[in-house]
């Protein structure tokens, strides 16, 4: 399961507002991966899919199909914002970190 940072819910559901897409969602889904481990996205959609898990906190959906939500698991969504970058962010897990390997990525 994957948590919601309070900063990323007020923020998420500040920019669904924003856009008059109060009654949707956001989408978390696997955007593939390499030698740094699995990378994921972030998207605004109106409902969810059939096969999707429907994550709900304080009025706020987040879709993730069930393949993504397993690897996804001890993560958690936060929303960041150091006056020269900002954006969600997906930190933690199970998996390795600050992991390297050989092929000249820096993860």
């Amino acid at each position: 399961m994957v948590t919601i940072t309070d900063t990323a819910l007020e923020k998420a559901i500040a920019i669904l507002a924003a856009e008059g897409k109060d009654n949707w969602g956001l989408r978390i889904y696997s955007a593939g991966g390499g030698c740094c481990g699995p990378s994921y996205g972030l998207d605004i959609e109106e409902r969810p899919l059939s096969d999707d898990e429907v994550i709900e906190k304080n009025g706020l959906r987040v879709f993730v199909d069930k393949n993504t939500l397993a690897g996804l698991n001890g993560m958690k969504l936060d929303y960041y914002d150091d006056g020269e970058r900002a954006g969600f962010v997906l930190s933690g897990g199970s998996g390795p970190s600050g992991s390297a390997c050989g092929s000249g990525c820096s993860c």
